[in-house]
């Protein structure tokens, strides 16, 4: 309960609050309207800006700071002072990564350090670092959490893609007015397809969608299955054999991969390893 109290408090919104805690707006809420049971007061006034802590909850929350700092500094020193190359190491990448990019990767770290257990983190959300929900993050942005060492290790190009079958039936495309008569994949509630066409020039609508979802594991599938012409990572598409490139002239923007770690934890050794074989396969994979 504590933890999200001060989500709320610094984020100013449940929302903003389930995003740094990698949870659901409507568990934060819970959570809220569970510790002003307990407390028998408000915590919070809500109007049309967000949340403003009460007088009661401005009495918590240097105290709910101090529990936080107290429990970081100790998993740090805790996950910090395990010797050696064994014990486990957290990795957390989104779904589509680490459905296709890091399972070989995985497997090769396995073989070189066979007393290293990896558990990883599948997930869209951001995983805190600080909190030592990960020891080790992929992310397609640059972090900006405190007290983490972060690298670039390149960018993966994306490109429209269609199935075979797909082409085969309503043929290539070779215009952008070709684009909205094939029918494309979109996303549904997420916008970054449109905004990043748009910025290239290209008038797109949701109605240009034929088939939707917020899901990229799910999008990629319905790509191969022929729904529609689709956006794909370059590395990921070259290895599917059912799909090929539409108007590879159009230039796509990359995604940005980075590789991120707590400065305390970034070379204790078994975490050290595991960083080093991750940066060298995926900064394999990206162009």
């Amino acid at each position: 309960m504590l933890r999200a109290i001060l989500a709320v408090a610094e984020e100013g919104t449940m929302t903003g609050a389930a995003k740094v805690l990698g949870t659901s707006q409507p568990t934060i809420s819970r959570l809220i309207r569970a510790a002003e049971e307990v407390a028998g007061d408000y915590l919070f006034w809500r109007d049309e800006t967000g949340f403003t802590p009460s007088e009661f909850c401005e009495s918590l929350i240097a105290e709910a700071r101090d529990i936080r700092d107290a429990l970081r500094r100790a998993s740090l020193k805790v996950a910090g002072e395990q010797p050696g190359l064994e014990g486990r190491v957290r990795v957390t990448a989104s779904v589509f990564v680490t459905t296709h990019i890091l399972p070989p990767i995985l497997a090769d770290i396995r073989a070189k350090y066979p007393s290293i257990r990896l558990d990883v983190v599948a997930t869209d959300s951001t995983e805190n670092l600080l909190f030592h929900e990960a020891d080790i993050a992929l992310r397609m942005y640059r972090p900006t959490q405190l007290d983490t060492v972060t690298v670039h290790l390149g960018d993966l190009p994306l490109g429209l893609y269609a199935s075979r079958s797909f082409i085969e039936t309503n043929g290539m495309p070779t215009s952008v007015d070709d684009l909205r008569d094939h029918g494309m994949v979109g996303y549904d509630r997420d916008d970054r397809i449109i905004r990043a066409m748009r910025e290239m020039g290209m008038l797109v609508t949701r109605n240009w969608f034929t088939v939707t979802t917020d899901d990229q594991v799910a999008y990629w599938q319905f790509v191969l299955a022929g729904c529609g012409v689709g956006v794909g990572q370059g590395v990921v598409a070259e290895r599917s054999p059912d799909v090929v490139q539409v108007m590879p002239e159009l230039e796509l923007p990359s995604l940005p991969v980075w590789l991120t770690a707590h400065q305390r934890l970034r070379h204790q050794p078994r975490v050290a390893a595991v960083w080093e074989m991750l940066a060298d396969g995926v900064g394999g994979v990206c162009g």
